[in-house]
């Protein structure tokens, strides 16, 4: 067995559950944020703002845990890991309507937005380095 093989088996072998992963912790803490955050927006914004930024940034996580638990197929893996790549820019989108509109201030955007492109680039990282998390 090769030293690279080896090295392969040891990370798949350090994480065991997604809720391990870096990503997938950071992308929970976003979505209870948006939910703490959801709380005191305006009710009239419930079905047009609230919703759909509550359900993106909780897609995040499901298609997190769903890539991780079929990564036996790469292409799958990354199929759901592009998904919740995908949700993460949809609720940037929806922190982008919440700062305009007034119900967040510039310090809670910047954070919620820095988060978000960190997610997006770690799992990117992931797409890329697939091979390393498949077996």
């Amino acid at each position: 067995m090769t030293n690279i093989r080896r090295k392969k088996m040891r990370e798949k072998k350090s994480i065991k559950h997604f809720r391990e992963l870096d990503v997938y912790k950071r992308a929970f803490d976003c979505a209870m944020r948006i939910y703490r955050m959801c709380e005191s927006l305006p009710r009239a914004e419930r079905f047009c703002l609230v919703d759909p930024m509550a359900r993106s940034s909780r897609s995040i996580c499901s298609n997190i845990s769903e890539a991780w638990r079929k990564r036996k197929y790469i292409a799958y893996f990354k199929n759901k890991l592009t998904d919740a790549m995908s949700e993460a820019s949809e609720t940037q989108t929806w922190c982008d309507f919440c700062l305009a509109c007034g119900y967040i201030d510039n310090n809670a955007f910047q954070k919620l937005d820095s988060d978000y492109e960190t997610i997006i680039a770690q799992l990117n990282t992931m797409i890329m380095k697939a091979e390393s998390f498949c077996y």
